[in-house]
C-alpha cells in the first residue's frame, strides 16, 4: 500500500473465497488492502493493489512455502499461465475505483537443476506463483503477452489512468 511518503501493508485475510475466480479475488484483494489503509486515512489518496498468478482456475497465492513453490515452478514449467494484477484508488472524495489486467506469461520448459537452483535462490518467497519476472526467473520465460509491469506487481497504464482522473500531468521529473 503506498500513502504519500509511506508503504503500509495492512494486516489481511487472504483467502480466497470458495469459487471465486482469479481476476474477482485480484480486485476484492487490493479494494480491502486500500480501504483498510483508507479507513485511517481518509484525507489521503491511497493504492492498494493485489497480484495472483494462475492456471486454468487454480490460483497460486503468494508462498513462503519451498515445496509449494516448486510444485507452482513444475505446474508451470512448459505452459501458459495467467497474471493478474489489480490496483485500488480510494480518494479523498470517497470514491474507490478499480482497474485490473490479466497478462500472459509461458515459461520454457524447467530441469529438475533449474527448479532447484531457482528455490535455493529465494526469490520466489511472496511471490505469485512462486517467481518473480524481474529477478532471475525473468530468464526462464519463453513468451509473454500483456503488461510487464502488471506481472511485477503494479499495472502502470492502469494506475496512470486512475490517478489522472484527479490528477493533471504537468510535467516530468
Amino acid at each position: 500500500m503506498i500513502v504519500p511518503g509511506e508503504v503500509i501493508s495492512p494486516d489481511l485475510d487472504e483467502s480466497v473465497h470458495k469459487g471465486e475466480l482469479p481476476r474477482l479475488y485480484a480486485e476484492r484483494v487490493a479494494r480491502e488492502k486500500a480501504l483498510k489503509v483508507f479507513s485511517s486515512r481518509p484525507d489521503k489518496f491511497v493504492l492498494g493493489a493485489d497480484t495472483v498468478a494462475y492456471c486454468g482456475r487454480r490460483i497460486m497465492l503468494k508462498t513462503d512455502d519451498e515445496a509449494q513453490a516448486t510444485e507452482y515452478l513444475e505446474m508451470i514449467s512448459g505452459r501458459r499461465h495467467r497474471v493478474c494484477t489489480a490496483v485500488c484508488l480510494c480518494a479523498p472524495t470517497g470514491d474507490v475505483r478499480v482497474r485490473s489486467v490479466v497478462s500472459v506469461v509461458k515459461f520454457k520448459r524447467l530441469s529438475k537443476d533449474e527448479i532447484d537452483c531457482y528455490i535455493r535462490s529465494g526469490e520466489w518467497k511472496g511471490k505469485a506463483g512462486g517467481y518473480s519476472i524481474q529477478g532471475w526467473a525473468g530468464a526462464l520465460i519463453s513468451w509473454m503477452q500483456g503488461s510487464h509491469s502488471s506481472i511485477v506487481g503494479l499495472p502502470l497504464h492502469e494506475t496512470y489512468c486512475l490517478l489522472s482522473g484527479y490528477f493533471k500531468l504537468t510535467h516530468i521529473p
